[in-house]
């Protein structure tokens, strides 16, 4: 799916309606089936780009072509269908605690479902072989019908992350999704979302705090600071004086992740047993 941004600005969701805009105005075009990861300090306007872009979040200014399409030009019924084809993960997955992972990870599929459909599945799961099959791309298949609340946190964030792979989207906005996860887990994980998106010919714009692995994992990088956008680049071409201009005043977002290996990341031991709308 094509993004582009057309002197968008918006504002924190709990912001007055008067208030001054937390990011933008931004104008920049994404490209369908482009990977961009969206860097910066805390309070740059990382998660109400992806909220905006998510069409959960109206703009306070300028305008926003999803596919082609002004989302906010269309009636409801339009606007609920574009929605549809929109994968939203917020950094804290919002995961019922008693709930089944199998039902969590199925959730994904709700925008393909009817009502009576998607409460049926509440009861009685069906397409087992594919949740277990996305649950497995991130070493969680043994966790099939654990309940929710018996997972770390870690688990929890990848649980998550496994609703895409079951999702019809054309557009993976992700927030933070390695905040939970050790060095090993985040590599892992992160190479899974973008193998999997750029199987799917998904479009996919993630926000991290991990700069290492931005710059290793994406052919391009945004740069956001303020609510404004510093730079947008190819990876290759960011430099640390870049990355000094983004992060000035806050080193301590700059912790730089372990050195990453020439090659894919190592197998992971055995496992230890124990939406968007």
């Amino acid at each position: 799916m094509e993004l582009e941004l057309q002197s968008l600005a918006l504002r924190h969701p709990a912001a007055r309606p008067n208030a001054a805009p937390a990011l933008g105005p931004l104008n920049l075009r994404v490209v369908a089936g482009e990977q961009v990861a969206v860097i910066g300090p805390s309070g740059a306007g990382k998660t109400s780009l992806l909220l905006g872009l998510g069409c959960a979040l109206r703009p306070a200014q300028g305008g926003l072509r999803l596919g082609g399409q002004d989302p906010w030009a269309l009636p409801r019924p339009a606007l609920q269908r574009l929605r549809g084809q929109l994968f939203l993960a917020p950094q804290t997955p919002p995961l019922p605690p008693r709930q089944r992972v199998v039902t969590a990870v199925l959730a994904g599929r709700l925008p393909q479902l009817g009502l009576w459909a998607s409460l049926a599945s509440l009861f009685h799961p069906r397409e087992l072989p594919a949740a277990h099959q996305a649950l497995a791309a991130f070493d969680l298949a043994d966790k099939l019908f654990e309940r929710v609340d018996r997972l770390s946190g870690g688990e929890r964030q990848r649980v998550g992350l496994a609703r895409a792979l079951m999702a019809p989207a054309r557009l993976w906005l992700i927030d933070e999704p390695l905040s939970a996860l050790d060095p090993t887990r985040a590599r892992q994980a992160l190479d899974t979302l973008t193998g999997q998106a750029r199987q799917r010919g998904v479009t996919l714009v993630a926000s991290l705090h991990q700069v290492e692995l931005a710059l290793a994992r994406f052919p391009r990088v945004m740069g956001l600071r303020q609510g404004q956008l510093v730079f947008d680049l190819p990876a290759a071409d960011v430099t640390p004086a870049h990355l000094a201009a983004l992060y000035a005043q806050h080193e301590h977002e700059l912790q730089a992740a372990p050195p990453l290996p020439d090659g894919p990341p190592a197998a992971p031991p055995p496992p230890v047993m124990m939406q968007c709308r």
